[in-house]
């Protein structure tokens, strides 16, 4: 019912910037809260950061705080990720992934989130 597509990874130098999107379709009834994961080689899924429907809470991992910043464009169905000052620890695969609803509990738990992109590579070179 819901389609994620993220795009925005690539290749690049630590200290480099790169911005993924997220945008969404399909049959979009309601708001939802939309969270960035990734996930390294042999690595469990991470949370990395959240939105809430609205825009107005944020959420981040302490290895995205400072450095990451998530934002949505409700025009175009697309969440942002901003992610300045990459490092090599930060290559994975990031997921974007949307949830009906989180709260401050449980926003970087993956079982609240309902539908879940294919990803987009993130890979940093030192």
């Amino acid at each position: 019912q819901v389609q994620l597509v993220e795009s925005g990874g690539g290749l690049v130098q630590a200290g480099s910037t790169l911005t993924l999107a997220c945008s969404a379709s399909g049959r979009i009834v309601n708001n939802y809260a939309m969270g960035w994961f990734r996930q390294a080689p042999g690595k469990e899924r991470e949370f990395v950061a959240a939105i809430n429907h609205s825009g107005i809470s944020t959420f981040y991992a302490d290895a995205a705080k400072g450095r990451f910043t998530i934002s949505r464009d409700e025009t175009q169905n697309t969440v942002y990720l901003r992610m300045n000052n990459l490092k090599p620890e930060d290559t994975a695969a990031y997921t974007c992934a949307a949830a009906s609803y989180i709260t401050s509990s449980n926003y970087d738990t993956p079982l609240v989130y309902s539908f879940w992109g294919q990803g987009t590579q993130v890979t940093v070179s030192s």
